[in-house]
């Protein structure tokens, strides 16, 4: 196996790449709201492109340094299925949180708006905390699943695909992520969604991400096809045997 980069370059790597993804969230839902303000379609398909081909793009960028987690959510899961120790899920979770909402004042600032303006948009329900649970359990389960029958090279274009579908069949547009959820309540915009609401979009991603494990675990005990440590996505659990990660803790 490759050396796994030092913690520092890893979080660097998810503050960054998470901080590219809002930005990318975010930038573009203001951009399709200006271009398409009288067509909501219009611009969720425009928001939904722009961020489905910048998330591949990110991943393949940042992959091979931290696993390109850039979601509390799958390191939550990476942590449950034995892929990273808790003191490093807890800096990879705090580094997506400060990068995501530096991109959230990044976009504001790019488009000429204050750089925090606090959402009123109100997204609140059962059938958008259902829809969250879902989405998160379905990209968590997607990523996984991949991974551990030995096609990681496959993740980052089905993950950009995943997230550009869910924009639509879900009907919380598919946010999936708690580090997006939070810092998309910076942002009075298309994207925005209010603090008041984030609470329960959290606990309906995790819940959904913990119920993806149970399913990956149950259908993909063991990785099928082992993967080099490096490769995008690679510090994912499937790409390492529980195994080797025993070891590595005995060094």
């Amino acid at each position: 196996m490759s050396a796994t980069p030092p913690l520092w370059r890893r979080a660097v790597a998810e503050a960054l790449g998470t901080c590219l993804l809002v930005a990318a969230v975010v930038g573009s839902g203001i951009a399709a709201a200006n271009m398409s303000p009288n067509d909501t379609g219009l611009a969720l398909l425009e928001n939904a492109i722009a961020t489905g081909a910048a998330l591949v793009a990110i991943i393949l960028a940042v992959g091979p340094i931290s696993g390109a987690h850039l979601n509390p959510a799958v390191t939550l899961s990476t942590r449950l299925l034995g892929g990273i120790a808790t003191p490093d899920a807890l800096v990879y979770v705090a580094a997506q949180l400060a990068g995501g909402i530096l991109g959230t004042v990044l976009a504001n600032l790019m488009f000429d708006l204050s750089a925090i303006s606090m959402s009123t948009q109100v997204r609140s329900g059962g059938g958008l905390w259902l829809s969250e649970t879902v989405a998160t359990f379905g990209l968590v389960f997607m990523i996984y699943a991949i991974i551990r029958s030995g096609r990681a090279w496959m993740a980052p274009f089905a993950v950009g695909a995943y997230i550009t579908a869910a924009y639509w069949w879900s009907s919380s547009t598919s946010f999936a992520n708690p580090a997006v959820t939070v810092a998309r309540m910076f942002s009075d915009t298309f994207t925005g969604i209010a603090p008041e609401s984030v609470p329960a979009f959290v606990i309906a991603q995790v819940a959904g991400a913990v119920l993806a494990v149970v399913a990956v675990d149950a259908l993909h005990p063991t990785v099928d096809v082992p993967e080099p440590a490096l490769e995008p996505f690679g510090d994912l659990p499937g790409t390492t045997t529980r195994e080797d990660l025993h070891e590595e803790a005995q060094l």
